[in-house]
């Protein structure tokens, strides 16, 4: 009888042949993992591939009026769903998120907000990899605390690499929409 073990199918001999063990091959599964991960990529300078009711995205360009759009997104974006008691929230972590994108990565940025349930996850996706570390802030600094808002603020975020540089993000939870208070509205 045939068996697959890690990686590779292990035939056995049978009547002078090579039977193949079921199931996919070296080839099909590798194909599989590699289109999953290069099916996503679009250039950031376009929205992501994937548009629904309960998902948005914009490309930001590379000049200081992308923080104050960003906001206006955000705050447009979250009055269709409903959800206007996340603005402030959303709106300034949205704003620190862009802003650091701006400051400390080079190439073109994107917005993707998400609903799923009762959360929000808003992403800032940029083309550096590196992602961005906690320093030690002095009391009349005037910059730095971004991190420290998130922690704050957000009910989860973080960081993932991605093929194309990095996702930075941050989830909120939407009270009213997760007592099924209101819907959204859609187009």
């Amino acid at each position: 009888m045939a068996t697959q073990a890690i990686g590779h199918s292990v035939a056995h001999r049978r009547g002078g042949r090579f039977a193949r063990a079921t199931g996919p091959s070296w080839f099909a599964r590798q194909w599989a993992l590699w289109s999953r991960m290069l099916a996503p990529l679009r250039p950031l300078d376009a929205p992501r591939g994937r548009v629904t009711a309960w998902d948005a995205s914009w490309p930001l360009e590379r000049e200081l009026t992308s923080v104050r759009r960003a906001r206006r997104l955000v705050t447009a974006q979250l009055g269709e769903w409903a959800l206007e008691d996340l603005v402030d929230t959303a709106e300034l972590l949205v704003s620190e998120l862009v802003t650091n994108a701006l400051r400390h990565t080079r190439g073109p940025l994107r917005l993707n907000l998400r609903l799923l349930h009762s959360q929000l996850l808003c992403e800032v996706e940029d083309t550096e990899p590196a992602c961005p570390s906690r320093n030690a802030v002095d009391a009349d600094a005037e910059s730095g605390r971004g991190i420290e808002l998130l922690d704050l603020l957000a009910d989860a975020w973080g960081g993932t690499r991605t093929a194309t540089g990095k996702t930075m993000w941050f989830e909120l939870r939407a009270e009213a929409h997760a007592q099924g208070a209101q819907t959204p509205r859609t187009p």
